[in-house]
């Protein structure tokens, strides 16, 4: 369903029960920091000047090795930081989970920002709607100061019915996530060994009846850049694939949901398989036609990609060239988004 509460739109599941307003809920911003002192003082200055200010703000520094200390002098007095050893972002968004003592755990990427009224908006959205436990907003994705798109599209929609089956099909939880604290730590927060930790995490907690409001409105400006798991396209299909392999053994899936998995499992295999095929003829490897031909049999890809890869397959040289060319020309953020390189 859809409401608007006060002049905002607000999308989420209808309710189970009857609701009535509740009391504001406190937001503890958490930033998990790696190698980002250029970045992260943008990012909590704007998690400061809210125009609701959240309880608290922690930054995670996940074993840093740049400035980042300098960097946050300027806000020293006014956050917490916490210094551990380098075990990657799911660790770091797990310390600061621990430590923070707001309703909600709010998270925030240290080269990202939050528009001012963001965390107004969520408070908002609690309030209207106090059985939601993940609540997020719309978002601005940007490359170098440009805008591309709004996260949520009507090619990527924010899901209203069966959210259980949806997230098994594709993260559609945009990453600045509110998450009620005591739920996440309830599900053993965010798994270390993901390479997309927010995705699987948002699957445990979706399965063990989490429901996720949406404020419809571009409230974060996150940025794509091409360093990074997101621009590693063949990375981020694996960390997909071990996401899902994982969630095979969730004991909680129905038998549709089971089926719903295996067949996002297919499509996320096959997409890393076409990956890899790329990359063997980018880089010149011996299994290179192997992979093409592999390709260009496999039942459920498009016709299109078949048959690109059975060309590649009969002439392995030229495909290469066109390959190399595109690479040169542009890059892969966030969700697919090719974006055109910027000439030098």
């Amino acid at each position: 369903m859809s409401f608007v509460t006060p002049g905002r739109p607000f999308l989420a599941p209808r309710p189970e029960r009857p609701l009535g307003p509740a009391e504001a809920p406190t937001f503890s911003v958490v930033i998990a920091a790696y190698q980002a002192a250029e970045f992260a003082g943008e990012a909590v200055e704007s998690a400061l000047t809210q125009t609701s200010p959240p309880l608290e703000v922690i930054v995670a520094d996940d074993g840093s090795t740049d400035d980042l200390a300098a960097a946050l002098a300027p806000w020293r007095d006014r956050i917490v930081v916490l210094r551990n050893e380098h075990r990657g972002e799911a660790a770091a968004k797990n310390a600061g989970a621990a430590a923070a003592t707001g309703d909600f755990v709010v998270l925030l990427d240290a080269d990202d920002v939050y528009l001012p009224e963001r965390l107004e908006a969520l408070r908002e959205l609690a309030r209207a709607r106090p059985d939601l436990d993940i609540l997020t907003t719309d978002a601005l994705l940007e490359v170098a100061g440009d805008v591309v798109r709004r996260c949520y599209t009507d090619s990527w929609p924010f899901p209203l019915d069966d959210q259980r089956g949806a997230i098994l099909e594709r993260n559609f939880v945009f990453g600045h996530a509110a998450v009620r604290r005591e739920r996440l730590l309830a599900v053993g927060g965010f798994d270390p060994a993901m390479g997309v930790p927010d995705w699987e995490c948002w699957i445990r907690l979706v399965l063990a009846g989490a429901r996720v409001g949406l404020v419809a409105e571009p409230l974060s400006r996150y940025r794509l850049r091409e360093t990074g798991l997101s621009s590693d396209r063949r990375a981020h299909l694996s960390a997909y694939v071990a996401a899902l392999e994982k969630t095979e053994g969730h004991p909680a899936l129905t038998p549709a949901e089971r089926a719903r998995l295996a067949e996002t499992l297919r499509l996320r295999r096959r997409q890393l398989a076409e990956e890899e095929a790329e990359a063997a003829l980018l880089e010149g490897r011996a299994d290179a036609r192997r992979r093409a031909v592999e390709v260009a049999l496999a039942s459920g890809s498009s016709l299109r990609t078949r048959a690109k890869a059975a060309l590649a397959a009969l002439a392995p040289g030229s495909a290469r060239r066109v390959l190399a060319r595109r690479e040169r020309e542009t890059w892969v953020g966030a969700s697919g988004i090719r974006v055109a390189r910027r000439s030098r």
